[in-house]
């Protein structure tokens, strides 16, 4: 039994962490949750988190929720993977401003888009501020690459690229050439294609 335990639902949320697991290369578990089944409603889950959400991960005796906090805690607590920018350097505040840009501005732009309000609130009252910002924002920081933080790959590409990926996918973000320039060389990873083939196992299984 590994030290790392991943409550994990495919597709869904935790399908970041999933990626990120694999590009930290230690021996983890997957603790199969279906949203469908209503798992992660269930009073044992409800101890693990009680926003009754995926991904949560278990490390030891500690218990992580919310996707970019649990790549950002990974990526510190194994820093022989090279995913973090160490406390230090100068360029660790702009990586925890990517790392975090996705769940505070990227996501929930992304879903106004896609179920607009009956009244648009005022842009001082949205933490993102508008769409269109977030995604010129976003395509500058993209566009110089490879990656956010130049020539490292860091768990921000993670949370970002998968951001990007499923907002695309689902018609949510514009097909940028600069977004899916950078989705494309992120998602060619060797750990992102073991996690996506996993996960589409694990969907098959659970259809069959």
């Amino acid at each position: 039994m590994s030290n790392l335990t991943l409550y994990h639902a495919a597709p869904s949320r935790s399908s970041i962490v999933h990626w990120m697991l694999e590009e930290v290369g230690e021996p983890y578990d997957l603790n199969l949750m279906s949203l469908k089944k209503g798992d992660n409603r269930a009073a044992d889950y409800l101890k693990v988190n009680p926003m009754g959400k995926v991904p949560a991960l278990r490390h030891g005796d500690t218990v992580i929720t919310e996707a970019a906090a649990i790549c950002c805690y990974l990526a510190d607590a194994f820093p022989q993977a090279k995913l973090n920018v160490p406390i230090g350097d100068p360029r660790r505040g702009p990586y925890l401003k990517w790392l975090f840009f996705g769940p505070s501005c990227v996501e929930p732009a992304m879903m106004d888009h896609m179920f607009p309000r009956k009244d648009t609130p005022p842009r001082a009252a949205l933490g993102y501020g508008d769409y269109d910002t977030v995604l010129d924002v976003l395509s500058e920081a993209v566009r110089g690459g490879p990656y956010l933080m130049g020539e490292q790959f860091t768990a921000a590409d993670v949370v970002i690229g998968s951001g990007l990926r499923f907002g695309m996918m689902f018609k949510g973000l514009p097909e940028r050439p600069e977004f899916l320039a950078y989705t494309s060389r992120v998602t060619e990873r060797p750990a992102a294609k073991r996690a996506t083939q996993k996960d589409q196992e694990l969907l098959a299984a659970a259809a069959g």
